[in-house]
């Protein structure tokens, strides 16, 4: 679904008196990436249409998550985009001292979840619209939110998918993910795999009769160990990443029903999260080739439907601007940066970037604050963010 709405400029008594209290009413709304994030949107186009910014709209599959592109300036491309996601990581399981959706200030640090990881960004960007539009710039300013960064990143492909239809492609592309304000030009892949495995159930103690899962589902598991070895000690190796090489492990694993029948059935789920050089679906088909030459010939022997399934869950490219691009000049002397770094978490950056929108990473609040009890983002960061999003967007786009 697609919808591009614009609207005449009004006086609304409700508009947040700054930054702070925008990211109080963002926090508010639970957009944790299982919930809708329609009540969360209507917020942000309400104060939109309030200030007379035309947007579009776009959809997921099940129309109950909506992405924004906006545009402060004439709608159409070029220009730099301002990109942040809205959905956030769950809080079960998690001692927070305080209500997670309540934003609260104290010993100048503003505790909820997401005020880290994005939503500090997109209340400074939000904040910032009257501004830029007083500023009349030559260029556009494109204000991107998205939905599902936390769980696959859809959200942002369905905006580059509305892009092709809009032709609102902006030229340069700001990713505001918690970096204390330092310019990333790097970060590493990831791609997540389901492995399912079939056996062939019977009584333990007749195991030759049976094809053990669980056992063979180990025998995989066994592999990835090596190959975690192989890259630490091979790389390739990419400085500036931590670690400088490429990474891969299983996180979960299950199968099997009770100790004396041979498990039917096993599972296991696993990453690669990979630096530049480096091809997780290469990987993956080292893994289906291994698992075919060494493991499923023995199965079939017993059982001939007996075997392993591949299942992609998600998957994210890496991001690769180089050093010396303009957009990375750009923001090291709009931050005053001395250098740029390069991170191992993955982010929505590296989609824009394999779009053909060179992009770079830099936002406030520190990625090790993101996903923790008490999440919090220090004020003074907001402020310094206020202040980089007007400077760069009149860098960019005057």
């Amino acid at each position: 679904m697609h919808d591009i709405l614009l609207r005449s400029a009004a006086v609304s008594p409700h508009h947040p008196a700054g930054t702070v209290e925008m990211l109080s009413r963002l926090v508010a709304f639970d957009t944790t990436s299982r919930n809708s994030n329609l009540s969360l949107i209507a917020f942000i186009t309400a104060y939109l249409d309030d200030l007379g910014v035309p947007y579009r709209l776009s959809h997921d599959d099940s129309g109950t998550k909506a992405n924004i592109h906006a545009i402060i300036g004439t709608p159409g491309p070029g220009g730099l985009a301002l990109s942040g996601h809205v959905d956030t990581v769950p809080v079960e399981g998690q001692t927070w001292s305080g209500d997670p959706f309540t934003l609260r200030a104290e010993g100048g640090k503003l505790y909820g979840r997401g005020t880290a990881d994005m939503k500090g960004f997109v209340a400074s960007c939000l904040c910032a619209i009257p501004d830029l539009q007083a500023a009349q710039l030559a260029r556009p300013v494109h204000l991107l939110i998205s939905y599902d960064e936390e769980v696959n990143c859809n959200g942002a492909r369905r905006v580059i998918e509305d892009m092709a239809l809009s032709g609102w492609t902006p030229a340069l592309c700001l990713v505001g993910e918690p970096s204390l304000l330092q310019p990333i030009t790097g970060h590493k892949g990831r791609l997540a795999l389901r492995v399912t495995v079939r056996g062939r159930g019977g009584h333990s103690s007749t195991p030759g009769k049976g094809v053990n899962a669980l056992q063979a589902a180990a025998e995989a598991v066994g592999w990835v160990s090596r190959e975690a070895a192989r890259f630490a000690a091979s790389g390739p190796f990419r400085p500036g990443y931590d670690p400088p090489h490429t990474t891969v492990h299983v996180g979960l694993m299950g199968g099997g029903t009770v100790l004396n029948i041979i498990p039917d059935h096993a599972w296991f789920e696993m990453e690669w999260r990979t630096v530049p050089g480096d091809d997780f679906f290469q990987e993956l088909e080292r893994l289906r080739a291994y698992v075919a030459e060494a493991i499923e010939p023995a199965m079939r022997a017993v059982d001939p439907a007996a075997g392993f399934t591949f299942e992609v869950m998600n998957w994210i490219p890496g991001l690769s601007l180089e050093d010396s691009h303009p957009l990375a000049d750009l923001i090291r002397q709009t931050t005053g940066a001395n250098s740029v770094g390069r991170v191992s978490y993955g982010t929505e950056a590296g989609l824009y970037h394999e779009a053909g929108i060179p992009t770079i990473v830099c936002g406030p609040g520190n990625i090790a604050q993101a996903h923790q009890a008490d999440e919090w983002i220090a004020e003074s960061e907001l402020t310094a963010c206020d202040s980089f999003i007007r400077r760069v967007a009149r860098q960019a786009c005057g």
